[in-house]
């Protein structure tokens, strides 16, 4: 039975037209060669028109479209999404349906669904594990996308704050990585941190304290992004 996806309330992942076009140029296809295509091996009915669209911009597939749409151009979902940013685009770039990963971290469908929609992490230390193996996500997505941000935030505050050495355990809990490189990313939040305390103490104008006050503010603000930068991970 033929489906038609096209629907203006359907969640649309990000699409990177540039590339979709340049894979169907690559192939030597038209416009309605991929139409035709997604037509004949998904049962999805689509205009030649709504692919030029979605190649200039002007609109975008859905998931089910995506997916379709890479098996016409003989391509990975991947090579036609951005930089995923979500746990849901994560695992279309891999051209995982929902079902199939739920088994595969032996978590039940709905709650992983529940997951995706920005629910809370409920599910055990392995199964993040699998999770991250399966979806090969970096360390920053994968302690943000179980629920660990806030606690990391907090252990890189009080790091930075007051004595980082006795946060290098609690920190490589969260993120196990190379004790020597938490160490030395600890000590350089640490010492940034007053350093640009004491640059703003030493302001001779105006409110001093209230000044350091911002600084501090600032830099605290955006310590988890420091981090990651200091230890060489991306966050996504």
């Amino acid at each position: 039975m033929p489906v038609n996806t096209h629907d203006g309330d359907a969640v649309r992942p990000p699409f990177n037209a540039a590339a979709a076009r340049r894979l169907r140029e690559a192939l030597g296809m038209t416009h309605a060669h991929v139409a035709y295509g997604i037509w004949a091996a998904y049962g999805i009915r689509l205009e030649p028109a709504t692919v030029a669209s979605w190649e200039l911009g002007e609109g975008a597939p859905t998931e089910t479209e995506l997916t379709a749409l890479a098996g016409a151009l003989w391509c990975a979902p991947a090579e036609l999404l951005g930089a995923p940013r979500t746990l849901r685009e994560f695992r279309l770039a891999l051209g995982l349906a929902p079902a199939d990963l739920a088994l595969r971290i032996g978590m039940d469908q709905a709650a992983y669904e529940r997951l995706e929609a920005g629910g809370r992490w409920t599910g055990t230390d392995r199964q993040a594990a699998t999770l991250a193996a399966e979806l090969r996500l970096p360390l920053p997505a994968l302690i943000r996308f179980t629920g660990q941000q806030d606690r990391l935030v907090e252990l890189l505050t009080s790091a930075a704050t007051t004595r980082w050495q006795g946060y290098v355990r609690p920190v490589g809990k969260l993120a196990p990585l190379p004790k020597e490189r938490l160490q030395q990313a600890l000590q350089e939040l640490h010492e940034e941190y007053h350093a640009r305390m004491t640059a703003s103490l030493s302001w001779t104008g105006g409110d001093a304290a209230g000044e350091a006050g911002r600084a501090g503010r600032e830099f605290l603000d955006d310590i988890a992004a420091e981090f990651w930068r200091r230890v060489g991970e991306a966050a996504p």
